[in-house]
């Protein structure tokens, strides 16, 4: 997205790019970006939280109305707990009980086997690669 981003301001449209990997944005140069401390995947917001998403929109929109200059960084208030170990213990197997890494594994295979029979179902599977 970052590049993407680049590209579009570079053809005269304006951009905010939301991200949670904060290093890697930055990294990217974009010329305004919506820093939400969040795990990854989640930059509009919490998960069914109308509110906090609402929240991460109407501050995007904010950063790119008023953005100072290029490489403009805007850190979101929202939490994503207000204990910091969640960084720790987010998606790590070894925090994990045996039966929650199995879930997880079971609901990943599940969506796999979703994403194959859509591929197959479009006729993508089917088309020779370039």
């Amino acid at each position: 997205m970052s590049l993407v981003g680049r590209y579009l301001e570079a053809n005269g449209i304006p951009t905010v790019i939301m991200g949670c990997a904060k290093d890697i944005v930055e990294f990217a140069g974009v010329p305004r970006f919506m820093f939400s401390d969040f795990p990854l995947g989640n930059s509009a917001g919490k998960p069914k939280d109308p509110a906090s998403q609402r929240q991460t929109l109407e501050l995007a929109l904010r950063t790119l109305e008023t953005a100072p200059g290029p490489r403009t960084t805007v850190q979101s208030p929202i939490r994503w707990s207000a204990d910091a170990d969640w960084k720790l213990d987010y998606n790590n197997l070894a925090r994990m009980s045996p039966e929650e890494v199995a879930r997880r594994r079971a609901e990943f295979d599940k969506g796999k086997e979703v994403a194959k029979k859509v591929r197959i179902d479009s006729g993508v599977a089917a088309q020779p690669a370039e």
